[in-house]
């Protein structure tokens, strides 16, 4: 059979599953073109390049492996999904079904667009609790509108052979019955395709991070505009975040970095109040208030024990035109009792 004139989509996400179900694919003889989704929440990075994340990864990979990839991302539209699953969330904010569900519906629409026949993806049965059991699997395939369209090289044993395997495009020897968490066979495939750096052993979403899930749900609460959700996500993930009783939010600095970060993503569109002194930095996103001054001033103090007592502090919208405010006395109460995503 002629496989040099079938083509295949593949979820490539930058990790090691996806980039074997990939290569098994290719290896067939079959064209493969990568997709990969783009996300604020991802946190995967390789274990050589710590500041790469899985967009970098995946762009390595289809140069790696010779083949065509687009970069999705996954946009306004995707936090809709998470403000309002269909299916609910895991054990944070994490839609992992409605997700999966998401990603694929795109995925079609590129097959289509591609003239591709079928999707491939890294799927690896029982690897995941939410979203990798077989009835969430075949859920996620109906949903999409893919049932019979998606080859899973790597679990494909595990399911009923597809129309592309029964007619031989799709060598069905060839594929694998992996399932569960461990990951040896990976590994193992992995030294003989000789691909030695790999990210994402085991997710990198901040939706299943706890303390960053109650941050989100706040957000969620306060804004129901998300056309500026990308840089809110990014606020999202620096500072400690404090709601205080008003609905005035507070960021608070933790280093230089998160400052300087703070600084850019604020755009001087919020207040910022610092000490005349190193150290945090902290960005009032409601009214000038003497209550939003007071909380702010005192979250400076609480986490920098080398101000000296009484010091000045400066309140400008981006840094420059400082004016010197001085506060003698604290918040009533422990700032901490508003932080957002930490243990009680």
């Amino acid at each position: 059979m002629d496989r040099s004139r079938i083509k295949a989509i593949s979820l490539v996400s930058g990790g090691l599953d996806s980039t074997l179900a990939t290569r098994i694919i290719l290896d067939m003889g079959i064209e493969v073109v990568a997709v990969n989704f783009t996300s604020p929440f991802c946190t995967c990075t390789s274990k050589r390049r710590k500041e790469l994340g899985c967009k970098n990864e995946a762009l390595r990979i289809s140069q790696h492996l010779g083949i065509k990839i687009r970069i999705v991302p996954k946009g306004k539209e995707y936090l809709s999904v998470i403000r309002n699953p269909k299916y609910g969330y895991g054990s944070a904010m994490n839609p992992c079904i409605d997700c999966r569900i998401f990603m694929l519906r795109k995925a079609k629409e590129i097959m289509e667009e591609e003239g591709a026949s079928f999707i491939v993806t890294g799927e690896v049965l029982g690897q995941r609790p939410m979203s990798q059991r077989r009835e969430a699997i075949l859920k996620i395939e109906r949903e999409s509108g893919l049932s019979g369209k998606i080859i899973r090289p790597l679990s494909a044993i595990h399911f009923e052979p597809t129309v592309f395997e029964k007619e031989g495009i799709v060598d069905r020897s060839r594929l694998l019955s992996i399932d569960g968490r461990g990951r040896s066979v990976q590994i193992e495939l992995a030294a003989k395709y000789n691909i030695t750096d790999y990210p994402c052993p085991a997710g990198g979403c901040l939706l299943t991070d706890k303390r960053f899930a109650e941050k989100l749900r706040d957000y969620f609460i306060h804004h129901k505009d998300d056309e500026d959700y990308v840089r809110q996500m990014e606020l999202l993930k620096i500072g400690r975040h404090f709601r205080l009783p008003n609905g005035a939010k507070i960021i608070v600095g933790r280093d230089e970095y998160e400052n300087s970060r703070l600084m850019v993503l604020n755009r001087g569109e919020n207040y910022v109040v610092e000490s005349e002194f190193p150290g945090p930095i902290a960005l009032i996103f409601g009214e000038r208030s003497e209550e939003n001054l007071l909380f702010a001033v005192t979250s400076l103090k609480r986490f920098n024990n080398k101000l000296p007592k009484d010091p000045v502090y400066f309140i400008s919208k981006n840094g420059q035109n400082r004016e010197e405010i001085r506060f003698y006395t604290d918040y009533p109460e422990d700032v901490v009792k508003y932080q957002l995503g930490i243990d009680r």
